[in-house]
């Protein structure tokens, strides 16, 4: 299945190398720790060799019904243990799994059905208008099969139970292989299948142990804390590797009390989120009534953290956040900024603003418009090479155009080296505003601003302006109990800041709109805005 990225070029075709099955990590857990916990949900637990068998006999179901390789198979679920499974189940066939955010529209998930030429699903009985959602609009789909009861489908605990003690022969794969699509956000428009592969996949995974969580083994636990179809599957598919079992959260909706009880009662040794979560986790009351001593590795990634988070999450938890900075198109592998780079104090040995160094294997450079390296210090486009790099978009060749320049994966952030290399990420090149012909990147913005006491979180974004091209429009949530108005912030902002990057506007909201990973996207907080009718905005020029 070709994904339309750049051919390779000269020597051997990655596709003719046999690679390792991803399924084998499963298969191995089973085997070196068969009745230890892999998996435990709610008061729920399954043992590695259990958890293998259940995916031996979905995968004989799918067989028997016509799922074999190259099939792509969606899956709308929320956390739980069968979608933690079908991972698994897909790799062994050779299919490709193509999971939803649970949380998308039954149109949004009929798109993700049709984009990918899904063949079968495998959705959660919650979900009927998905389901009929994707059946009026993927043309091959012929198979579906229900978690849960419904009228829809098949039961997939049924037919693990009818097939149990059957195993579907593991497909053998090559390096390029499609494994999983991984779904772009889509923050500039529809989102975009990348395709992961089994080669690339392996080598993610030995990425993660080395760089991310060293020394992670079957003592060890990971808690989940976002839906498992993204960042937070891949974090599980490492976590598997090296035998480590993994606790699902109970409900659907985050709640940092829960997540804290279940760290001290299973002794959580690593974690994956995204900063807007370490920053709930840490601010929540429940953080000092349970034992989070066995924290190693706190892991954040999605969007740069803001250094006063960084610091209340460092005051209460000791030395274990680890960032990293990495796209899905890169499956999270481009820098790492480990614990011992994370200073409490601000100093001179303090590594502030940077999302770290290059992973292991990978390289990143700064290049202008037109390709050129540009110096330490000089902003331009982050691009990336290595073997992390996806295989390109599936069936979009207008986009890996774009996408590819002379071999470099073209991230879309805007950023810098300095002198040793560490990486600063000013901002999504679409964040980045004109204003009066100077260019403004909001996130340095966003952190002055979130120096201020009563400000718990902010967004700027540029807007168009009839005198100075773009301004910037703020919109800030306070911290419980405080109270601020929009002259009294700009008053407190204007010596912190140029001129030219004082935001215009300042609304004050009761939360922003999040992803369903918990990332702020201003694609939202825009489209808030115009709902509202704070925009275009009715201000006087002069008050820019």
């Amino acid at each position: 299945m070709s994904a339309g990225g750049p051919p390779p070029k000269g020597g051997v075709s990655p596709c003719t190398r046999r690679v390792m099955n991803l399924a084998h990590f499963l298969r191995r857990s089973a085997r070196r720790h068969g009745e230890a916990v892999g998996l435990a949900w709610g008061e729920r637990t399954w043992s590695w060799a259990e958890t293998d068998a259940r995916v031996d006999a979905m995968a004989a179901a799918l067989a028997e019904r016509g799922v074999t390789k190259g099939d792509r198979v969606l899956v709308q679920a929320r956390n739980c243990n069968q979608l933690f499974e079908s991972m698994f189940v897909c790799f062994r066939l050779g299919a490709v799994w193509v999971p939803t955010n649970f949380r998308q529209t039954p149109d949004e998930v009929a798109y993700l059905g049709r984009a990918s030429g899904a063949t079968a699903m495998i959705c959660q009985a919650d979900f009927p208008g998905h389901e009929a959602a994707v059946r009026a609009a993927a043309p091959d789909l012929r198979l579906v099969v229900s978690i849960g009861p419904s009228k829809f489908g098949p039961g997939y605990d049924a037919l693990v139970a009818a097939h149990s003690g059957q195993a579907a022969p593991t497909a053998g794969v090559a390096h390029d292989d499609p494994c999983w699509f991984f779904f772009t956000s889509g923050t500039t428009g529809r989102p975009k299948a990348a395709v992961l592969t089994h080669g690339q996949m392996a080598f993610v995974v030995t990425n993660h142990l080395c760089d991310l969580m060293p020394g992670t083994t079957e003592a060890d636990a990971s808690l989940v804390v976002a839906p498992l179809s993204h960042g937070a599957g891949i974090h599980q598919l490492v976590q598997v590797a090296a035998g480590a079992k993994t606790v699902l959260m109970g409900g659907d909706r985050f709640d940092a009390d829960e997540a804290w009880a279940l760290v001290a009662r299973w002794r959580i040794t690593n974690l994956f989120t995204v900063p807007t979560i370490v920053k709930m986790l840490t601010e929540h009351d429940a953080v000092d009534r349970h034992d989070h001593s066995c924290l190693r590795h706190v892991i954040y990634a999605g969007a740069p953290m803001y250094r006063a988070d960084q610091k209340h999450a460092l005051a209460k938890l000791g030395p274990v956040l680890v960032q990293y900075f990495g796209l899905g198109e890169v499956t999270g592998n481009i820098t790492v900024l480990p614990p011992r780079l994370h200073a409490l104090e601000d100093g001179p040995g303090a590594r502030v603003g940077t999302c770290g160094h290059e992973r292991t294997g990978m390289q990143v450079q700064i290049q202008d418009n037109d390709g050129r390296e540009l110096a330490p210090g000089e902003t331009g486009e982050i691009c990336v090479c290595g073997p992390a790099v996806f295989a390109g978009y599936y069936d979009n060749p207008e986009a890996n155009a774009q996408a590819f320049r002379d071999g470099w994966f073209r991230t879309g952030d805007l950023g810098h080296h300095d002198a040793e290399g560490f990486l600063f990420i000013t901002g999504r090149a679409s964040d980045m505003y004109i204003s009066g012909g100077s260019n403004v990147y909001p996130r340095e913005t966003e952190e002055k601003m979130l120096e201020h006491p009563a400000i718990a979180e902010v967004a700027i974004l540029g807007v168009p302006d009839r005198t100075w091209g773009e301004v910037g429009v703020a919109v800030c949530v306070l911290r419980s109990g405080a109270a601020l108005d929009e002259d009294t912030l700009l008053a407190w902002l204007a010596p912190k800041v140029s001129r030219y990057k004082l935001p215009k506007r300042v609304f004050v909201w009761d939360g922003l709109p999040k992803s369903g990973y918990g990332k702020i996207t201003k694609k939202a907080v825009r489209a808030e805005l115009e709902a509202r009718g704070c925009l275009p905005l009715d201000r006087p020029d002069d008050a820019a």
